[in-house]
């Protein structure tokens, strides 16, 4: 009893450690990233002297390269191959793994530890550590609200605007943005009226990029050529928890239409803006204001990952949606989302996928934006509370569930969709893009089996495909 109480004291004490503001830490310099393998042996032994303490970190290692699912499962060259992570990445590891088997002594003096190596304001391998390091003490303390972070923090307009922040800032998000839009120009080019159906329009940048394009294609139409209009439904179903269905919200729906509105009126394109409150089980043509004559895009882009599947419901909201969508006979359908199997994975795995994939792009925003601006405080909050829900959160409060393409596949074979292929009409325009990023040669875009794969230093982080 006596050992266990002085380990239980021990425990306590390291958390508090963990928990508490260290001035003197906050001054960590940027050059002062990795902590040497020695030291933090040395530190281990320290905090645990006792010899019936619970198995080594360093016994508890994972894999570098966790397997990529959509690679293994198509027997496609997306797969990666990872250098041996840092020392503070695989103590991370180590933790999650110690978590998983419950060990939780262990856990705590790994986050006392990985303390040291942690600096929002430091190295994208600190700033990760940072990141990662709340997730875990929020998984370690669920129920404590001081420390984990209510599922309204996800669903905050707060986070959608850091989120717009996001799409604008990293050229793996816009890219696949931009792909949605030139693959429905694709598959419309036929047609005069063009009727987008968006259940997540965020700030409209994505809508305005494509009336921009519409414009463009209509400039280089013959003068007798009907012009070309823009209708977009916006959806609001109330069943989905992570929009934020208040006033304020509905108010913010009728500011991006009216935005939307001017600007093609300035870029002489026809449009009209429509919200339609319904759940998706309740979404039909007549529903929609579908009309003879145009051709519905359904778009996609980072929503599905964020609607619950089979694991949470045994209704599967994810795949209903796609077969509602797949009942309004789209012309195409475009999907876009990030490439993590961060869903039905395990916790451990599920970790590690979530430290591969952000470290990748915290690693990418170096190259676009200065860590030290305001907005890329906000872009890393956004960051750090999609990794927590994804790392600290089960059942219906974890919302961020990420599939790679592989799956995505599975699911949209399985709704009757089959997949387009990506042309050069829609790669071309992307490789030029991602060409006038000066000085930034990490960043790749991949065309492979009707997915369009963008990512950094070899890792894929968004994938862009279109349906029908």
């Amino acid at each position: 009893m006596e050992k266990k109480s002085t380990m239980a004291n021990r425990l306590l004490e390291l958390e508090r450690q963990l928990l508490e503001d260290d001035d003197e830490e906050e001054q960590i310099s940027i050059s002062g990233s990795v902590v040497t393998n020695c030291e933090w042996r040395d530190a281990i032994q320290k905090l645990i002297s006792s010899p019936s303490t619970a198995t080594a970190t360093n016994q508890h290692s994972m894999s570098s390269s966790p397997t990529n699912s959509s690679s293994s499962s198509s027997g496609s060259s997306f797969s990666i191959t990872q250098s041996t992570p840092s020392p503070s990445r695989q103590m991370l590891l180590d933790t999650a793994t110690a978590i998983s088997e419950g060990d939780h002594y262990t856990a705590a003096s790994n986050l006392a530890i990985l303390k040291r190596a942690a600096n929002q304001r430091g190295d994208p391998d600190q700033r990760l550590t940072a990141i990662m390091i709340e997730a875990l003490v929020s998984r370690l303390n669920p129920r404590d609200p001081m420390i984990t972070l209510p599922i309204t923090d996800i669903c905050s307009s707060e986070h959608h605007s850091a989120l717009h922040m996001l799409y604008e800032s990293s050229p793996c998000f816009k890219l696949g943005f931009i792909a949605a839009n030139f693959a429905i120009l694709e598959s419309t080019k036929d047609h005069t009226k063009i009727h987008i159906l968006d259940f997540d329009v965020g700030q409209g940048g994505q809508l305005a990029s494509f009336i921009n394009a519409v414009s463009e294609r209509q400039s280089l139409r013959s003068p007798r050529s009907p012009p070309i209009s823009v209708k977009i439904t916006a959806v609001s179903d109330i069943s989905l928890p992570f929009f934020p269905h208040t006033a304020a919200g509905e108010r913010h729906l009728c500011t991006v239409g009216d935005r939307l509105a001017t600007l093609a009126k300035h870029l002489g394109v026809g449009f009209r803006f429509n919200i339609v409150k319904r759940k998706i089980h309740e979404l039909d043509r007549e529903t929609l204001g579908c009309e003879a004559g145009e051709a519905l895009a359904v778009n996609l882009a980072f929503l599905i990952s964020r609607v619950a599947d089979e694991s949470v419901s045994p209704a599967n909201p994810r795949d209903e949606l796609l077969r509602q969508v797949k009942s309004l006979k789209p012309t195409v359908v475009t999907l876009v989302e990030q490439e993590i199997n961060g869903n039905t994975a395990p916790f451990a795995t599920r970790f590690a996928e979530a430290c591969s994939h952000y470290g990748a792009l915290l690693e990418s925003l170096d190259a676009t934006s200065n860590r030290e601006s305001t907005g890329r405080a906000g872009i890393e909050a956004c960051l750090a509370r999609k990794a927590a829900n994804s790392i600290a959160h089960e059942g219906p409060d974890r919302v961020e569930r990420c599939e790679v393409y592989g799956k995505w596949r599975a699911r949209m074979g399985m709704a009757g969709f089959q997949t387009l292929p990506v042309g050069p009409t829609v790669i071309e325009p992307l490789k030029l893009r991602l060409a006038s990023l000066r000085n930034n040669p990490g960043f790749t875009l991949k065309e492979e089996a009707g997915r369009l794969g963008c990512g950094w230093m070899g890792r894929v982080l968004t994938v862009a495909s279109a349906w029908r």
